[in-house]
């Protein structure tokens, strides 16, 4: 039950009725899509607030005000709608009665963790590819961030409908894993007893120390002082399989499963690079030409060479993109397009790819590829991720014993835990940097988001045990029949009503792949309740558990676990653990 979903369809069969009478032209309804019912930004004003006069008034060339008049005067005869009242220059500010609310409590109960569950994504595919960190060395900070979000989002949509594959690309056809190789064979050499120095390029890391040592083991000293050629492929193999054995640990450690790795090598030799530049050429995509010097490179500074090009300004880029250079090798471009063809093929109804921010001058490429390959018909929406700044006492950390340049993933995570590492990673918009605070996380209190809203669940739990103990039936069906006209206390309703929100923000959460609207939600929702509980220290009347009052316990305790439900549910959605006590 989403009370809001259910006023603002009202709203715009009061606007069709206007439109009936000749109010308003005919039709008008179909300007329905902009037609928005929230809560306002002051409760003093009400309990939703629409801006149906605002969007059909400019439509039509009515006065917001009066049409908002000739709208309150059709909804105010809904059994729904307690008050109506004309704000500013045409809002409309209702309030509901208080029976509306306690009925969706009621919806909250009988639905369990399905309450508020949008069921918008109608079993689309969905490919969420996220993290996809070079395989050569354990994942930073930055990761987990990208990690955070990008599995949250997939536990969002398939929540709202979607079916969602997760999805990890790894980049082990490029450069960097030769560099990998080599740094590899460095600590080879040193275990077999040499002194080694890594170049300015190289991969320092301790990390790679242990992936020396069983290079050693299984070649002994095979390849000491033996040419690159004859040792790069197998050090680079068995590099990179390390790395990502390091790296499906470090997810693991953060509660992130993937359903796909996959191999940007498999693409080479396989005849998939040039079949997806086979149907670009097919659509005249592709020619031979030159480009322009890169703006603010001088003209002198510039070699201008004949290279096979990309027409992707046809599909909204800034410039064409070379695919192959010319002394005929692949740029590092084709097997992305490459691998964005794969998942077409595979039968993906969209995409969203997850890129940290530094990797925002790829976006209008890669969405031009997509729309170029799939005609249009996919779309592909992709998520940039900014930067986090780790911090201790107040300044930031910078370096990682293990790592050499970096905080890995697994020291925050063994620090802190993955349940705070995934929640203060969603207290922000993914494209907003963030303060990673170790010491606030540290501390158990308000300053702490993920204890205030994980210490609220567990207050719910402990309040139903005492209650089981005390003889009361707490099981879900018993406490969707009590008789919620027991509880009117205005700090009561606050909480009823944040409660009731939950079906609106999931909604506006998944349709804008904005999980971290959900750690928001939770917080102010904690917060109503632990405002509640504290209030009812002063206030006996407001407890939750009241022997002499069994109907009134019974619909403080139906609240009490409407509660405990959407926040449970929410925390599952981030990826966070709903404890049931604090220790």
């Amino acid at each position: 039950m989403n009370l809001f979903s259910d006023i603002r369809l009202l709203i715009i069969e009061a606007v069709a009725e206007l439109g009936r009478e000749g109010v308003l032209p005919l039709g008008i309804d179909a300007e329905a899509t902009r037609i928005t019912v929230e809560p306002p930004r002051d409760p003093q004003h009400g309990d939703m607030s629409t801006n149906a006069a605002m969007v059909l008034g400019k439509r039509t060339g009515t006065r917001p005000r009066d049409l908002a008049n000739a709208l309150a005067g059709k909804l105010s005869r809904d059994s729904r709608v307690a008050t109506t009242e004309v704000a500013g220059p045409g809002f409309l500010n209702l309030r509901l009665t208080n029976d509306s609310w306690r009925r969706a409590i009621c919806s909250a109960l009988s639905e369990g963790s399905r309450f508020g569950r949008p069921n918008f994504g109608e079993g689309r595919r969905v490919n969420v590819e996220f993290v996809s960190a070079n395989p050569t060395g354990p994942l930073h900070v930055a990761h987990a961030r990208g990690a955070a979000f990008g599995d949250a989002l997939a536990n969002l949509l398939a929540f709202a409908g979607h079916e969602v594959t997760r999805e990890y690309y790894v980049n082990d056809g490029g450069a960097q894993v030769d560099v990998l190789a080599r740094s590899a064979y460095l600590r080879y050499l040193e275990a077999n007893g040499a002194s080694v120095e890594f170049a300015p390029d190289g991969y320092p890391g301790t990390y790679l120390i242990p992936v020396g040592e069983a290079l050693k083991d299984l070649y002994g000293t095979r390849f000491v002082d033996r040419p690159e050629t004859e040792w790069i492929d197998r050090f680079r193999e068995f590099a990179t399989n390390a790395m990502m054995d390091i790296i499906r640990e470090d997810l693991s450690a953060l509660g992130v499963r993937m359903d796909t790795f996959f191999s940007e090598r498999a693409l080479y030799g396989t005849d998939r690079i040039e079949a997806a530049l086979r149907e670009l050429d097919s659509r005249g995509l592709i020619y031979s030409g030159k480009l322009a010097p890169p703006v603010g490179r001088a003209q002198e500074d510039w070699e201008p060479r004949q290279q096979t090009l990309f027409r992707s300004t046809e599909h909204g880029d800034d410039v064409d993109r070379p695919i192959r250079k010319s002394d005929g090798s692949w740029t590092y471009f084709a097997p992305d397009i490459a691998y964005h063809f794969d998942k077409i093929e595979r039968g993906f109804d969209e995409l969203i790819n997850v890129f940290g921010f530094d990797h925002g001058g790829y976006v209008k490429r890669i969405r031009a590829v997509v729309d170029a390959l799939s005609g249009g018909r996919i779309p592909i929406e992709i998520k940039l991720v900014q930067l986090v700044r780790l911090l201790a006492d107040g300044k930031p950390v910078m370096m990682s014993k293990r790592s050499g340049t970096f905080v890995t993933l697994r020291e925050l995570v063994d620090e802190v835990g993955a349940d705070v590492t995934r929640f203060v990673m969603l207290t922000r918009k993914n494209d907003v940097a963030l303060d990673f605070d170790l010491e606030q996380v540290r501390h158990q209190s308000r300053d702490n988001p993920v204890f205030y809203v994980q210490y609220a669940h567990a207050r719910i739990q402990s309040v139903l045990r005492k209650a089981g103990n005390a003889g009361f039936d707490v099981n879900d069906p018993a406490l969707s029949r009590a008789d919620l006209r027991r509880v009117g206390h205005d700090a009561e309703f606050a909480l009823i009503r944040k409660v009731c929100e939950w079906p609106r923000l999931l909604d506006l959460a998944a349709r804008n792949r904005e999980p971290h609207r959900i750690a928001f939600f939770l917080s102010e929702l904690a917060g109503t309740f632990h405002s509640l509980w504290n209030r009812s220290k002063a206030e006996p009347s407001l407890r939750f558990l009241q022997q002499h009052d069994p109907e009134g316990t019974n619909a403080r305790l139906a609240v009490c676990r409407a509660t405990g439900i959407v926040i449970s549910s929410g925390l599952c959605i981030l990826g966070v653990t709903p404890v049931d006590e604090m220790r």
